[in-house]
């Protein structure tokens, strides 16, 4: 039976996460370790951590700087030893009041049990406090210079510890005491083995340099427990349960990985009146993939928001999958549902959205929106900087969160921070019309890499720079290894890498997000979806009717009421084509509460509705439109059977339905054709895509015709090309490659 007594802050909850980690999992996995919390702070403020579901409960709590003694799993006072302190100690209000008209200090407005508490600096006359505590026969213990308590005399962390040995009947030999200030002397006194953890007060190491019983470690807080296990002969037994548990793991990188984004990695669901988090049912991919660079064991943190629960409780930090990701937490910022409504849905949505996309016109800006936006970047930020480690790399994810960098760097100057765009980035002149447009171009440069869907985003951005400020190019490379060139709307031959400003050296980087590959897959080999493939395929191959298939989430940007004025007038100037082609148009509803596009959706509901009671017979119906969200097995299935996808945004950061739409079609050895907007992100990766201007009416209709004449043996040859592009490029190159290239910035 072994006893751990710690110190709290800068010992137990110090260090990095990951060492916290482990040695909280040891105490956890091993029962005949009795663990002790020795603290200055009050009991009150020890609570909190008991709810923690990440640190392991004590088995008593020293709280007060040792003039309190409770059980920790009842928080009962252990009498024996309480009723001992309760004796020594004199009227806190005579103390307090001596002390504060006597001398400088200030009074602690922290809870105190059987202590006075003080905060004093080097011009204190601590000789004058020595004697006023010597007049109510007591001690006084200082730390860093800042901190002072007056305590019962004999009364400390040391001594209240000793009697809980001796009440415990524990052997001496078993106890490991750990901490890292000066308060924390009486501990070593004691004479039982201990720590001086990485990092303590000078005065602690310097105090304690000669004492036999002492290790110092080189490691920081929890890592130095776990150093001291490995290094002291007594308690190596216990540090092999954690070696162990490393071996089964893979080499992990050495800094810690901060992902920051909007949506946490799990949904939340009421099973029988209790809020449980499940695997979230979101099929793009980018969260599976971000989790799978903890897999290797990895440490990480991920934040993320969630809607404030009905109790107004914070959410505690939590391991999100031990078994698969055992160094990665979530770390939760509770949200009013006002505040994201506000926050994300009227302000991002009708300030941001809409300039991104060049959709000027559209744009609001409300100066009390922005207040509130920043408000909420700085929460982020905050959160950020209180739980990342020392010189961890932070990903932050969309626009959403552009002034986060602004206000974390001054906090936190020792991160490396990336930040990727999602959406498109727009031209200088439509992005410089934003008001706050000096605001987010100096907070991003305030990343060490900033990174895009392709490289004419990356090029805007530069080109945004160039009306901000002075700057030097240091490194150009060529667009061609990965993306067109002269051959489309959004190409460019050179993209800039790597930027000086102000002797700082920022990379930018070009990283389309890939499809999810594995999700796919598992789908297309699921029995009933396989059959239901093949039984669709027999059935069109006896019929001439060709399926037209277009998915996209409700939005102007994706122009959902060009593309159907569209194939109106394709079934007007191709009579031939009626009774032989079907669109069957997919249209995701935005998220409630987005009132922006309920005019575009009642223009489209109109539209469809006049094509079909135009073109219409009893045999065939032009147009089948499903408003609603289908799962994504059911998209797969569409996926697999059409054979055109017609992908026609206005403006599309990116576009994966018409990358989803290759995998399916790869993957089955389809002969689909593919029709993408040359103003989608995508165009500029997909040579072998039929390319078509929605602006155009006509060139929408005349790719729709190319689509439908190509030969089969032409098509299969496209899409074999499209399939080997989409497939190396998938989701987990493109987390991995972030990764890496903000892993360049660290050297």
């Amino acid at each position: 039976m072994m006893l751990l007594a710690t110190d709290l802050d800068g010992t137990f909850l110090g260090g990095s996460m990951e060492n916290r980690l482990r040695l909280y999992r040891l105490i956890k996995q091993l029962t005949d370790i009795q663990l002790v919390f020795v603290t200055g702070r009050g009991i009150e403020s020890v609570i909190p951590l008991l709810n923690d579901p990440l640190i392991p409960r004590p088995n008593y709590i020293i709280a007060d700087v040792g003039a309190t003694v409770v059980n920790g799993l009842t928080l009962d006072a252990v009498e024996g030893i309480q009723g001992e302190i309760e004796q020594k100690w004199p009227s806190p209000y005579d103390i307090r009041t001596k002390v504060l008209e006597n001398t400088s200090v200030v009074y602690q407005e922290v809870p105190q049990q059987r202590r006075c508490s003080f905060y004093y600096d080097t011009e204190t006359d601590l000789d004058n406090i020595q004697e006023i505590a010597k007049s109510f026969d007591c001690d006084v213990i200082t730390s860093v210079d800042k901190y002072l308590d007056i305590l019962p005399k004999g009364v400390n962390k040391g001594s209240t510890l000793k009697a809980l040995v001796e009440y415990l009947h524990i052997n001496e030999e078993e106890v490991l005491v750990a901490g890292d200030t000066l308060n924390d002397l009486s501990l070593y006194d004691t004479g039982y083995k201990g720590v001086v953890v990485g990092k303590a007060e000078p005065a602690l190491s310097t105090y304690t340099a000669a004492y036999e019983n002492v290790y110092h470690a080189s490691s920081p807080g929890a890592g130095g427990i776990i150093e001291a296990l490995s290094n002291l002969e007594r308690f190596q037994k216990y540090a092999k349960s954690v070696e162990e548990r490393e071996m089964k793991q893979s080499k992990k990188a050495s800094n810690q990985l901060v992902v920051v984004y909007h949506r946490l990695p799990f949904e939340q669901e009421t099973v029988n009146g209790k809020t449980i988090r499940v695997a979230p049912k979101s099929p793009n991919g980018i969260i599976p993939s971000l989790l799978g660079l903890f897999e290797k064991g990895r440490s990480g943190i991920w934040i993320g928001e969630e809607v404030k629960q009905k109790d107004n409780t914070d959410v505690p930090n939590q391991l999100i999958d031990e078994d698969n990701y055992p160094n990665l937490i979530a770390a939760t910022i509770s949200l009013s549902k006002r505040d994201i409504d506000q926050f994300y849905r009227v302000f991002s949505k009708e300030a941001f959205w809409p300039t991104i996309f060049s959709f000027v016109d559209k744009a609001k800006f409300n100066h009390d929106d922005w207040d509130h936006y920043l408000k909420i970047n700085r929460i982020f930020a905050e959160r950020i900087a209180k739980e990342a480690d020392q010189d961890a790399l932070v990903w932050i994810h969309e626009y959403n969160l552009w002034m986060v960098p602004a206000y974390l760097k001054p906090l936190r100057p020792d991160l490396k921070i990336g930040f990727f765009h999602h959406t498109s980035f727009p031209a200088a002149d439509i992005f410089n019309i934003i008001p706050w447009r000096k605001e987010i171009i100096g907070s991003l440069l305030l990343c060490d890499f900033i990174s895009f869907h392709i490289p004419r985003y990356v090029e805007n951005f530069v080109d945004v720079l160039r009306s901000h400020t002075p700057f030097k190019v240091l490194k150009k490379i060529n667009a061609a290894k990965q993306f067109l060139t002269y051959s489309c709307a959004l190409g460019v031959n050179e993209m800039t890498k790597t930027l000086d400003i102000d002797g700082r050296k920022i990379r930018l980087g070009a990283q389309p997000v890939g499809v999810n590959m594995e999700k796919i897959c598992s789908i297309i080999e699921e029995q009933d979806v396989k059959k239901y493939i093949a039984n669709t395929r027999a059935q069109k191959s006896t019929t001439t009717l060709s399926t037209i298939l277009s998915v996209e989430r409700l939005d102007y940007v994706k122009g959902p009421l060009e593309k159907i004025h569209a194939f109106g007038e394709f079934l007007e100037e191709y009579p031939e084509y009626r009774g032989k082609v079907e669109l069957i148009n997919i249209c995701t509803p935005p998220s409630q509460g987005m009132k922006i596009y309920d005019d575009i959706r009642d223009e489209v509901n109109r539209a469809v509705g006049e094509i079909n009671g135009r073109f219409a017979t009893m045999e065939w119906v032009p147009i089948q439109y499903f408003y609603r969200s289908l799962p994504f097995r059911e998209v797969v299935k569409l996926y697999a059977i059409s054979d055109i996808a017609w992908i026609t945004p206005l403006r599309d950061g990116l576009n994966l339905v018409a990358k989803e739409y290759v995998a399916v079609q790869g993957r089955i050895s389809g002969s689909g054709a593919l029709v993408l907007s040359e103003f989608a992100g995508a165009s500029v990766e997909l040579p072998y895509a039929i390319l078509t201007n929605p602006y155009d009416m006509k060139s929408m209709k005349e790719s729709l015709l190319k689509a439908l004449l190509m030969p089969k043996d032409e098509r299969t040859a496209r899409m074999n090309r499209l399939y080997d592009q989409v497939n190396y490029y998938d989701i987990h190159y493109w987390g991995k490659d972030f990764v890496k290239e903000l892993e360049k910035s660290v050297k």
